[in-house]
């Protein structure tokens, strides 16, 4: 009796239904799944592993910040609607994860890909463009749309039962969700838009970085979350808090050897970071700012507290109108 080789497969995972039943339906065949879920300041792998741990599949999370930035910069098919560069993001991730499946000795890639679900991201020429970039065409299976889409080497290889998979299309959900209620998947999180670079919002703040600086921290790209963000000029920008949350995840980010930080003494208020290289008057406007977005009376001096590179000192100013900075907001 000659023993049948244990398949390998390694998913792409965003930790979201697609994702779970692609795996489970690959598992339903007795292949050995496991996920790569890659993290960059844009997403997360919360989700992801979330879900690994809920169903026993081994995860890893590299991040891939600098990569991802190197090509976010200048992405080949260009953006979507924002700064979302949704091709050339699943090439690089496909090209990426191919490089830990030769390392790893898997025997193919797979994802919760579904044709038709994403005008942009999962048309055939979409999945192609992205199955051409990866360097391993033929080894990207789609197990929610296999039967929808051309024969794959792992199909015709056998390590995979084509008759097994499935011929999901179009943005339904209704599908899915029957199949996670047949596989007994109760908790995974409602589809949304989990990239930062498909919003407005944080894509303008971005644009407004890439602009003006030519290197950044992870911390720089994860404050463009927070605050309102004021562009004083070429050099300076001021982040300032619009609630407790807000300052909490500010401080966070605050980088000791670079920003300026700045806090109202003895009473509440916004946290504001300043970059460090700015002159003495923009470190004033910013100080009168934090009074001016504050609950405090505006016309009075209010002693504020502004650390540079650890050296603290006490400014005593009055606040300033927030209303003359409206345009100069990012």
């Amino acid at each position: 009796m000659i023993e049948r080789k244990l398949v390998k497969a390694l998913g792409l995972s965003s930790g979201g239904l697609d994702s779970i039943l692609s795996a489970l339906v690959l598992r339903k065949q007795g292949i050995d799944v496991e996920w790569v879920s890659f993290e960059t300041p844009f997403f997360s792998s919360s989700n992801a592993k979330k879900a690994a741990d809920t169903l026993s599949i081994p995860i890893v999370t590299p991040n891939i910040t600098n990569i991802y930035l190197d090509m976010l910069k200048n992405p080949n098919c260009g953006y979507g609607k924002n700064m979302n560069p949704c091709l050339d993001c699943h090439a690089l991730m496909f090209k990426l994860a191919s490089e830990i499946m030769w390392e790893k000795k898997y025997d193919f890639l797979f994802s919760g890909e579904v044709l038709g679900q994403r005008p942009m991201s999962q048309t055939k020429p979409s999945l192609r463009y992205v199955e051409k970039k990866s360097g391993i065409p033929g080894y990207i299976l789609r197990p929610l749309s296999a039967k929808r889409l051309p024969e794959t080497i792992v199909e015709q290889k056998g390590l995979v039962k084509r008759e097994l998979l499935l011929d999901l299309i179009g943005r339904s959900r209704k599908p899915q969700m029957k199949l996670a209620k047949e596989f007994g998947v109760t908790d995974y999180p409602q589809p949304a838009g989990g990239c930062l670079l498909t919003y407005k919002s944080y894509a303008d703040r971005l644009k407004d970085l890439f602009k003006y600086r030519d290197t950044y921290t992870e911390k720089e790209l994860q404050l463009l979350k927070y605050g309102r963000h004021i562009r004083l000029n070429p050099d300076t920008k001021i982040v300032v808090g619009r609630d407790e949350k807000d300052n909490v995840n500010i401080i966070n980010c605050y980088e000791k050897k670079t920003d300026v930080f700045i806090k109202i003494k003895d009473f509440p208020g916004p946290i504001v970071l300043v970059s460090n290289n700015i002159s003495k008057e923009d470190i004033t406007i910013a100080a009168r700012l934090s009074i001016g977005y504050s609950k405090l009376p505006k016309d009075k001096n209010f002693d504020l507290s502004v650390t540079v590179q650890n050296k603290n000192e006490i400014l005593n100013l009055t606040g300033i109108s927030t209303e003359i900075f409206k345009d100069l907001y990012v």
